[in-house]
């Protein structure tokens, strides 16, 4: 069995400032250690389940934060940004069996997060055909796009009731919920042991279930915190400057979509 994992830090147990998941930040090495731990329990869950190659996708910020010497030696490691349509699932093609995502968080304007947000800073509300959507949503279809089940997602309480609202079969971890400003979390330990046998129950069990079915066309809008992003992003082909702020970009290959947002999003 082939495992892709894509990892993120905002939803990792127990974070709940910029200060932990930014590299400047002065408590980011303690929550490095923290994502790190994280993807190893989710590569044991995998290993445990029958596993013997598990590519990670480290899709934080610089993608530079996974420790890899704590990764098991069957896993192949991918960090930066090589700046492909596939972003946060880098390296995903039809060879794998099941994708995996840790750490993931709420999407922007949500308050299940303090850390809420989709993809970058310049996105203040993110649409999939007329849903706020989260970049789980949009990484889950570009998993579909090549017949890969999404079976497992660990993060805060509100990213994985999304991802149980699109992939009802997937297994959850939510480790955290919101309380404005600040988080209440399970420890970093028992967040660690959750996932290692969420992954394992969840590779177990019948992968077609969590496969995705792909729409006839995707509606993808697109609003920005600042109108001349939005300027400047209407000029790529077939985007269309709804309002000051928001853009849409509609077609029936998802592949399309995937190009169109590395260059707008």
């Amino acid at each position: 069995m082939k495992i892709f994992i894509s990892a993120d830090i905002e939803g990792t147990a127990g974070i709940a400032s910029w200060d932990e998941a930014r590299k400047s930040g002065p408590d980011y090495g303690e929550f490095r250690e923290y994502m790190s731990a994280e993807v190893v329990a989710a590569c044991e869950g995998a290993y445990a389940a029958g596993a013997r190659e598990v590519v990670v996708k480290d899709g934080h910020e610089t993608a530079r934060n996974i420790i890899s010497a704590r990764l098991p030696d069957y896993v192949t490691i991918i960090h930066g940004w090589p700046g492909n349509p596939h972003s946060m699932m880098c390296g995903l093609d039809e060879s794998f069996d099941a994708a995996l995502f840790t750490g993931y968080h709420a999407k922007a304007g949500s308050s299940a997060n303090p850390l809420a947000h989709s993809f970058n800073g310049r996105i203040s509300r993110f649409y999939f055909n007329g849903e706020l959507s989260s970049e789980f949503t949009h990484n889950a279809h570009i998993a579909a796009y090549h017949q890969v089940p999404s079976v497992f997602i660990s993060g805060d309480h509100g990213i994985c009731g999304d991802a149980a609202a699109l992939v009802p079969k997937i297994r959850t971890v939510p480790v955290s919920t919101g309380i404005g400003p600040a988080s209440a979390s399970m420890t970093p330990r028992r967040a660690c042991t959750e996932i290692r046998a969420g992954v394992e129950a969840a590779l177990k069990g019948d992968l077609s279930a969590c496969m995705l079915t792909m729409p006839d066309e995707v509606d993808m809008q697109i609003e920005y915190s600042n109108p001349t992003e939005a300027y400047r992003c209407s000029w790529y082909p077939g985007a269309e400057l709804l309002s000051d702020c928001r853009l849409r970009f509609r077609h029936k290959d998802f592949f399309e979509v995937m190009r169109a947002f590395r260059f707008i999003g």
